[in-house]
């Protein structure tokens, strides 16, 4: 636990609701790690329907959440806890999250950060003239940029954009909440995510096709949003949607569990998802797509099995052994559990915050003026 704990403010997607979305659970593991090591958190939340009507954990303790309706009611309600914060740390995908980053750093904050669950996504939007949740011009003034993707994006966001410090801030896993049950495997190959068009194709090779030509074993899909037009074949099963309270369970009830990454992050690299995290932590094997960076962080054949094709993924459900299944498994949640963790994740970004003061942030509260003017 620090000697020195920080108040920081983070204004993100959702803390309170991980329906339809990943950002939920990788604050819980980011915050709960602050937490544990002493700091506080306000967590300033967008009340909306769909969040409200699906709520998870809508009275944590270990911080204090609460909701805004509008802008102003942001600022005007909590414009002096975000004006004296140590901290003020602005999410992706926030609702008109380029107006909320005009309306907090026309307060002037003293660390003003941004936090990029998304960033290949956002990068994207940019390149094609978008700028509901953040613009190009907002970028420089941050202090700091932290992004969910490493590798050569965070050069880009200095080169390009202007921001003093690209610093990799990953997902992380909630370790108390990630383990292996101990229940024995129902599903041959599961995955876990919300339905998206550009990962769709990836998971009809991956695990709809391998379904079709393996009726013998079962599959499992969980995850909100699916069109009604996708043909399941008879042994996969459906889970609309599946609370982070089960998730553990989920994936500990599964032989393999299937990782699949966007289409921008792909081309990124560097940008493991929090499923990742999860998965290991609670022991099932990962079979996934390729992309750089990846066998950095769990090396193919060792840790995790790189699926190119279809016949690569049923060759790991027919043709692998207990013992090295598990091996995989092990090696996995082994180094996850020693670098991924939300505490290692909150230590990380605290060091990161007090070296900003360390270094100053008269260019960014410079750059805040004229963006904010």
């Amino acid at each position: 636990m620090t000697n020195n704990p920080l108040n920081i403010v983070i204004i993100g997607l959702s803390l309170s609701s991980s329906w339809g979305n990943g950002h939920a659970t990788t604050y819980r593991a980011l915050v709960r790690g602050l937490f544990a090591e002493g700091h506080e958190v306000l967590f300033l939340e967008r009340d909306v329907p769909w969040y409200a009507a699906n709520r998870d954990l809508a009275e944590p303790d270990f911080c204090t959440l609460a909701y805004y309706d509008r802008i102003d009611d942001l600022i005007g309600t909590y414009g002096d806890a975000i004006r004296y914060a140590d901290a003020v740390i602005i999410g992706s995908y926030v609702p008109e999250g380029s107006k909320v980053i005009d309306a907090v750093a026309a307060l002037n904050p003293s660390r003003f950060c941004f936090y990029d669950i998304d960033t290949p996504v956002t990068l994207a939007a940019l390149a094609r003239g978008e700028d509901e949740f953040l613009k190009a011009s907002q970028i420089a003034g941050f202090d700091a940029y932290f992004s969910f993707t490493g590798g050569p994006i965070l050069t880009r966001l200095e080169e390009t954009y202007g921001v003093p410090r690209a610093l990799p801030l990953y997902c992380a896993v909630d370790a108390d909440r990630y383990k292996p049950t101990g229940e024995a495997p129902i599903w041959d190959l599961g995955y876990l995510g919300t339905y998206s068009p550009d990962r769709q194709p990836t998971l009809e090779r991956f695990l709809i096709e391998p379904a079709r030509r393996l009726p013998e074993m079962r599959f499992v899909v969980a995850g909100p949003q699916y069109p009604e037009t996708i043909d399941w074949p008879d042994n996969v099963e459906r889970i609309d949607h599946l609370p982070p309270t089960e998730h553990a369970s989920f994936y500990s009830r599964q032989r393999f569990t299937l990782n699949v990454t966007r289409a921008d992050m792909i081309a990124a690299g560097w940008s493991p998802s929090v499923r990742l995290f999860e998965a290991a932590a609670c022991g099932s094997p990962i079979i996934s797509d390729e992309w750089p960076g990846l066998s950095d962080l769990l090396p193919d054949g060792e840790a995790i099995l790189i699926a190119r094709d279809t016949e690569d993924v049923i060759a790991a459900l027919t043709d692998l052994d207990e013992g090295r299944r598990l091996a995989i498994a092990e090696a996995a949640r082994t180094r996850i559990l020693k670098s991924h963790t939300g505490e290692a994740r909150a230590r990380q970004l605290v060091s990161d915050l007090q070296s900003l003061a360390s270094h100053g942030n008269a260019a960014g509260g410079r750059l805040r003026q004229r963006v904010s003017a």
